[in-house]
């Protein structure tokens, strides 16, 4: 078992003088808020027993808000991280003390999402959410409104012209690049395919428009067939593929637009072929990654969390303090492209 880490290893690592991190610790004298910050981040860096009670130092006099968010499945490694990562860009939020109280719905249905929304508008200032796009979650964002609380749609846009802001990927460009890929890449011009979970989403609506536009503009050669809905699961996709390439062996690409791809991955390892269909999936998780480097998959196309995130708080923060914008907008974020030597 390694050595606990001390005081004198976070004044190490923040680059300032024990009695600096004392000072913090015990709130004996101020610190200026930027060094103050460098210790908290130093001392969550390398597992100091009281990086928590640093953080309560540090926020302590902040004024609060409080933020509420609404993911997607909480089993899927993707979600997970993005819930980490909304926790981490709310501690780091500067002049505020911020707590994030995230949520992940389990069945995907509209009913859970506006029950969910209304609950959280109890407890929360702002909220930012994951949902398909349905009249009832529309009415809903529309109700929270009114009561002064603005709803910010993430990664799929939804309740558009009620809701404050879109923050996410542009998903048409998305659905273009996953075509580019497989066009250059595919081991023969031919049949190709496209998975969403729902056309209830309306980024994977726009993934899938993006994705056939690619094609009839720049590779007309690729004949593109029905789109296949998965529901996201990782059981349905696998079926889906294995039918796929067993009713296509001709098969040169598909892109999985939205969740599920696990099943996919798993579906080409036991294929035999060679070469495979070129498969682009979204978002680099342990699954994808390995996918990547086993050369299962050509890319994985990735949304920028950290980013996302701390520019999510941002547009939440300035909404509360200011009041809902006048037109509502949107925050187009670049994807991250990951490659099997990119990795």
């Amino acid at each position: 078992m390694g050595k606990r880490p001390t005081i004198a290893d976070v004044a190490r690592t923040a680059g300032v003088s024990v009695a600096t991190v004392d000072r913090v610790l015990n709130g004996r004298h101020r610190v200026r808020e930027e060094t103050a910050r460098r210790v908290y981040e130093a001392a969550s860096e390398i597992g100091y027993h009281a990086a928590a009670l640093i953080h309560r130092r540090l926020t302590q006099d902040l004024p609060q808000m409080d933020f509420g968010f609404l993911l997607q499945k909480e089993s899927q490694p993707f979600y997970k991280a993005f819930g980490r990562a909304l926790q981490e860009a709310a501690d780091a939020m500067p002049g505020m003390r911020v707590r994030a109280h995230i949520e992940y719905v389990k069945h995907q249905t509209p009913a859970e999402v506006v029950e969910r929304l209304a609950a959280l508008g109890q407890r929360t200032q702002a909220i930012a959410a994951t949902s398909l796009d349905h009249h009832s979650v529309t009415q809903a964002v529309e109700a929270l409104k009114g009561e002064g609380k603005p709803v910010f749609s993430l990664l799929s846009d939804f309740a558009q012209g009620v809701r404050e802001s879109y923050v996410g990927l542009n998903n048409l460009k998305v659905g273009r690049t996953a075509a580019w890929f497989i066009s250059r890449t595919a081991p023969r011009v031919g049949k190709v395919a496209i998975f969403v979970g729902s056309h209830r989403w309306h980024g994977h609506e726009l993934r899938e428009t993006g994705f056939r536009s690619y094609f009839r503009e720049y590779a007309p050669g690729f004949e593109i067939l029905e789109t296949l809905v998965n529901l996201e699961t990782r059981q349905v996709t696998h079926e889906a593929t294995l039918n796929l390439l067993d009713r296509h062996p001709d098969i040169a690409g598909f892109y999985v637009a939205g969740g599920g791809m696990e099943g996919a991955i798993s579906a080409l390892r036991e294929e035999t072929r060679d070469p495979l269909p070129a498969v682009v999936v979204n978002e680099l998780t342990p699954d994808s990654s390995t996918a990547l480097q086993e050369h299962l998959i050509v890319a994985a196309i990735a949304t920028p969390l950290g980013a996302l995130c701390r520019s999510l708080m941002e547009h939440m923060a300035s909404a509360v303090r200011n009041g809902p914008s006048e037109t509502p907008g949107q925050l187009f974020l670049p994807p991250v492209l990951y490659v099997p030597e990119s990795l």
